[in-house]
């Protein structure tokens, strides 16, 4: 390899994202991995924004907190969770997550495995 010619990394995370700029209130999302059996999409949430709590029956699903901090909502539960953070939700438990701060969050959510 020519060392003048640029080094193509496997990491797609940075060139999925940058374009999520979410305004205050919104939450924008790319899907970063999708196959057969699973689907990791990144969130952005900008300030005061708000993934509604939901669930899948038949799927587990993963945040990982990449940016900021997200306060994460499982069942009646929430905690802020700060980057780098992994939260695990179980098959149809409720979940979702806001933004309470005043910057930008992303976070990832993988679901394994994808519904029928």
């Amino acid at each position: 390899m020519d060392s003048s010619e640029p080094f193509h990394m496997l990491d797609s995370y940075a060139e999925s994202i940058a374009d999520l700029e979410p305004a205050d209130g919104e939450v924008e999302t790319a899907e970063l991995a999708v196959s057969d059996d699973v689907l990791v999409k990144a969130f952005a949430l900008g300030p005061g924004a708000e993934l509604e709590a939901h669930d899948h029956p038949d799927s587990t699903n993963v945040f990982h907190v990449l940016e900021g901090t997200v306060t994460v909502v499982q069942g009646d539960e929430s905690e802020a969770i700060e980057a780098p953070g992994v939260v695990h939700h179980e098959r149809g438990v409720d979940h979702g997550a806001r933004n309470e701060t005043d910057e930008t969050v992303i976070f990832t959510a993988s679901l394994c495995p994808l519904p029928s």
